[in-house]
């Protein structure tokens, strides 16, 4: 049998002064041969690896704390510490240290923390001990003096704190704080205050177990009440005990841990709001207390785990429908701070806690409870799924995907969690913009893990845009059925920014799951109906929206785009903005920008072709006159035979060149103008042969039922606009009148007005004409989707 009297945890100071844990194995002594000395030696109990191998240094500063606990400082910032699962095997440890340096095992510190001067030194040695005066009222003057003076001094600290505890000197002073309550003696108790102050400041963990103990922690308190720089005193103790009230919500059978519950709670308020607040000199003094505290942290946690009938009744009446609110409301708080504690935690403890929490059924209780009426209830629920999510986002993952296999989509814990973020009424949207961030987690590819078997980024993703992505999307549909906001308080914006930002986030980080969404259900045209809202911010969101998507340069995305006239809604935008110099005409200008210098030829040709008139006068910046260039450039591109064919012998990848034609090539690349280049721009555009005359009729037959639709608009010509501000917010733009494109005759128009999508009808894939195919060879010849 294991000898877990050896069985130890092994942590290191980290720089944020918190404790990490090393891991768990069990620890030995014996002479090393590498390192010249008796060591310390702890090996993992997984696996048998070494996970500390430290020498005795004869000269280290050893401490015992707890009864448990051996800390010591490998370095100047290292510090070290092993916590004892039995006190046996820390004294046996303590033992062997104190054997190599010489020294007492009935010490708890074995070296001094700091050097002193030599003449510091020579005084100690001529006084072996430090005697205290005898503990009466008239002599607290002279006590309070000593300690303040033994602080600067580490040795003096050392052989004071050993005089308090042999001489049980903290009892005697607290018998006298009672003589001089009772007296109402202000001054004595003014000393007694300083007394007790400097005694926290000895870092005595065998001084701090006889304050904290039952008998004396209130005491200790009270003396804390009496500090001479506030007037009156703080009343600590009658809050602790007459406001502050422990509440079991499911009764603690170990008296042993409603002990340390609450020794806990007071030395934490002690630490908190009884002390005050350290100066830089004096902070690394507490560095025990703030031990002690953690330590004892980490028993709480362990020993409430450990109750298995504690966790089962405590989940049994969080679920039951028979449990009254105000009990459930108690029974959730207490799971929230039970969660709360256990981020104290270090990773392998937090392991253990959470998976324990998952073995209970903790998010099948999490959904009974977000499905109830009390918000205060749902909202500390939404606290516990946080630290969930935070914790271990694919263990939602797996439990949401199997619960669908056997709930409707209503009900899943992830809808739940949708609707509370939608439905949220506080008008700044606090826990929505909270649900929002547990959600991006839920959704991000970053932390899915990828194993052998299973992807879970594909099973996840097919799960979320099948049973989730409607309800998400839900309230942004239903807000943008007209050409403007239906709803556009301020309240409802936010909301619909927030929606944005997710689906902005899943553009980016989503493949082809996010594309087919959004091309299926038409979402970007829904959400450029939001560049109308009167409310900056959620027309910003709406076009950072679109400019993710166009960054992406998705040919499948930029037809998706020309098809349905998507630049529509932001050359609007940008023309009633008028000469407004904001953020607004600053993105706009940035989007038409990143596809000039990117050269999206698709893109480029549709907005020139159907903007151009609309933008012309644009002359603060280049970007449009660019953008003509651009066009015109591919123009000639397509014009000129000798680059067209070279065009179609760059593409053929089965073509094999000799060195003949690598030097034709050549020369046909230097004696192309200079004009036809811009920006390191290749001289050879893609062939546009290979789309059919399917694909090149579906924008055209779109095109001529927008215009049979708008017959009135059609009447109004595109006139130029000088953007300065004064132009009519009832602006429109047309897409025939006065366009290059159109060059068709009214009959080839009428040929071409019947129903697009009927089979025989002349504007059908099925049944294309010769003059139609003629038609769009002349309109989009080069630019297939453009008109």
């Amino acid at each position: 049998m294991t000898d877990t009297r050896r069985r130890v945890k092994v942590y290191t100071l980290n720089e944020d002064r918190q404790w990490d844990d090393r891991g768990t194995g069990h620890v030995s002594s014996g002479y090393v041969e590498r390192l010249k000395g008796m060591s310390l030696l702890v090996r993992a109990e997984s696996d048998g690896s070494l996970l500390l191998e430290s020498k005795i240094n004869p000269n280290t500063a050893y401490q015992k704390q707890q009864d448990t606990l051996i800390v010591w400082s490998e370095a100047e910032n290292y510090d070290l510490a092993l916590s004892f699962q039995e006190k046996a095997g820390c004294d046996e440890i303590w033992e062997k240290i104190c054997q190599v340096q010489g020294k007492d095992p009935s010490v708890d510190i074995t070296q001094d923390l700091v050097d002193e001067s030599e003449e510091e030194r020579f005084d100690d040695m001529s006084s072996p001990g430090l005697e205290l005066p005898s503990c009466e009222l008239n002599r607290l003057e002279e006590i309070a003096e000593l300690v303040a003076s033994s602080l600067p001094s580490p040795l003096r600290r050392e052989k004071l704190a050993l005089a308090l505890e042999n001489e049980g000197y903290i009892k005697k002073l607290l018998e006298i704080f009672h003589v001089c309550e009772d007296l109402e003696n202000l001054e004595g108790l003014h000393h007694l205050y300083e007394i007790i102050k400097g005694i926290f400041l000895l870092n005595r963990t065998a001084l701090f177990e006889v304050m904290f103990s039952e008998e004396c922690i209130m005491d200790i308190i009270g003396c804390l009440e009496y500090d001479p720089s506030l007037s009156p005193s703080r009343k600590h103790r009658e809050f602790l005990t007459k406001t502050a009230k422990f509440k079991e919500v499911i009764p603690i059978s170990d008296p042993e841990l409603k002990q340390k519950i609450h020794q806990t709670y007071r030395v934490q308020y002690i630490q908190d709001m009884v002390l005050p607040t350290p100066s830089v000199f004096e902070e690394n003094m507490l560095s025990t207390l703030h031990s002690f505290i953690f330590f004892n942290k980490v028993e709480i946690v362990g020993m409430l785990q450990e109750d298995e009938k504690f966790l089962t009744e405590l989940f049994a009446q969080l679920t039951d429908e028979a449990t009254d609110e105000e009990k459930r409301q108690e029974l959730v708080n207490f799971l929230k701070e039970f969660c709360a504690f256990s981020q104290t935690l270090q990773p392998q403890n937090r392991d253990a806690f959470f998976k324990t929490l998952s073995n209970m059924g903790i998010l099948p209780a999490l959904e009974v409870i977000l499905g109830m009426d009390d918000a205060q209830v749902r909202s500390a629920a939404t606290d516990i799924f946080s630290y969930l999510v935070e914790y271990n986002p694919s263990m939602v993952r797996e439990f949401v995907m199997q619960e669908a296999q056997q709930n409707d989509d209503d009900i899943l814990l992830i809808n739940l969690i949708i609707e509370h973020m939608i439905c949220d009424t506080d008008p700044e949207l606090g826990g929505a913009v909270q649900l929002m961030g547990l959600l991006r987690t839920l959704v991000d590819p970053e932390n899915m893990l990828a194993t052998a078997n299973k992807t879970e980024k594909t099973e996840f993703l097919g799960f979320f845009y099948k049973h989730c992505m409607h309800v998400l999307t839900a309230p942004l549909l239903a807000n943008t059925t007209e050409e403007k906001p239906s709803k556009d308080d301020f309240q409802t914006a936010q909301l619909l920014a927030l929606i944005l930002e997710l689906l902005t986030f899943c553009v980016e980080h989503h493949t082809y799951h996010i594309k087919n969404y959004i091309i299926n259900k038409d979402i970007l045209r829904r959400v450029l109906v939001l560049m109308a809202s009167k409310h900056a911010f959620l027309a910003l969101c709406a076009l950072r929206f679109k400019r993710k998507i166009i960054g992406l340069k998705d040919e499948f995305y930029n037809r998706y785009i020309m098809k349905s006239f998507l630049f529509e809604p932001v050359v609007k935008a940008f023309l009633n903005n008028g000469s407004r110099y904001n953020l607004m005409n600053s993105a706009i200008i940035e989007m038409f920008e990143f596809i000039r210098v990117e050269d999206i030829k698709s893109l480029t040709a549709h907005v020139i072709e159907n903007y151009w008139k609309a933008l012309e006068d644009v002359d603060y910046v280049q970007t449009f006159k660019g953008l003509k260039l651009r066009f015109e450039q591919q123009r000639e591109r397509q014009d000129n035979p000798k680059l067209d064919s070279m065009r179609s012998i760059l593409r053929n990848h089965r073509y094999r060149r000799d060195a003949r034609t690598l030097e034709d090539e050549e020369e046909m690349w230097f004696n192309s103008d200079e004009d036809d280049m811009e920006d390191g721009e290749a001289v050879v555009p893609p062939s546009d042969k290979t789309k059919n005359e399917d694909d090149i009729m579906d924008p055209i037959s779109k095109f001529m039922e927008r215009k049979k639709l708008k017959e009135s608009e059609e009447k109004e010509v595109l006139l130029k606009t000088n953007l300065t501000g004064r132009q009519s917010p009832s602006f429109k733009l047309s897409f025939s009148s006065g366009t290059k494109t159109n060059l068709t005759s009214q009959s080839s128009a009428s040929n071409l007005s019947g129903s697009p999508g009927s089979p025989g009808s002349p504007g059908s894939p099925g049944s294309v004409s010769k003059s139609t195919s003629q038609m769009a060879a002349i309109t989009t010849k080069g630019v297939p989707y453009c008109l």
